[in-house]
């Protein structure tokens, strides 16, 4: 495999206005994330980039082996805005592999990005994607908290997903697990999957790996410990300094 890292971003967020630029320790997230990113040393990392002032914030960080590309702001999802920055960067189509970082994981361990491509060693499967086992109470109806209804043979920690919703799936006893939504394409099904008319089942559940099951695509999950910490409120923000600090 060849891959690249591809880290979309957008200043647009209802809840926290601007945050790929939102200070940490006095650096902007976006580039926190940059840094994790490279520590992984997979290959190249792009951010692609909804605003010129990302642009610019990851251009003044200087940070090598990083690329900032700027795309159409009006990506209806972060697939679509990182196969433009990609086609831009690559068109030769030189790595066959992406791995899709969300922007706002400041803390996420280089562990849990090199495991999104554990699934792809298997031919069929198209992306590949994580998961946690879920251990809040809590988290089991929250339908914030996204599960992945996955088929792990007893001692694995690949297996393949089977559908995916914000109710408590599946039915039963045993364990459930928590998706975290970083992904990693062969580069031909993201060119398929951004070709793609949006899912009955998508619109529904509000969720855009439905799309690529509903189409027949092949999704498998790795098994992590721990679901990485996002950003997305103003008392996250501050959990994020703290660990960054520590």
């Amino acid at each position: 495999m060849k891959p690249v890292v591809v880290i979309p971003a957008r200043m647009a967020s209802i809840r926290l206005p601007g945050k790929p630029l939102i200070d940490i320790l006095g650096t902007a997230m976006i580039v926190h994330v940059v840094r994790r990113a490279i520590e992984v040393d997979l290959g190249p990392v792009l951010v692609a980039c909804g605003e010129r002032e990302i642009v610019t914030a990851v251009q003044e960080a200087e940070i090598k082996g990083v690329t900032a590309v700027m795309t159409r702001p009006d990506h209806p999802s972060g697939s679509d805005r990182i196969h433009e920055a990609l086609q831009v960067f690559d068109p030769d189509r030189y790595y066959d592999t992406v791995i899709n970082v969300q922007g706002d994981l400041p803390t996420i361990a280089a562990d849990a990005i090199r495991a999104s491509l554990l699934p792809l060693a298997v031919e069929a499967v198209d992306i590949a994607t994580l998961v946690a086992e879920i251990t809040d109470v809590e988290e089991r109806t929250d339908p914030n908290v996204v599960k992945a209804a996955v088929a792990f043979e007893p001692g694995k920690k690949i297996g393949r997903a089977m559908y995916f919703s914000r109710s408590t799936v599946p039915y039963g006893d045993g364990p459930l697990y928590h998706h975290i939504g970083l992904y990693a394409y062969r580069r031909a099904a993201l060119m398929r999957y951004v070709c793609l008319p949006q899912g009955l089942l998508e619109r529904r559940e509000r969720l855009e790996q439905l799309r690529a099951l509903e189409n027949g695509m092949r999704i498998d999950a790795a098994l992590v410990d721990t679901v990485p910490f996002g950003v997305d409120t103003p008392a996250d923000l501050k959990r994020a300094e703290h660990l960054l600090s520590s």
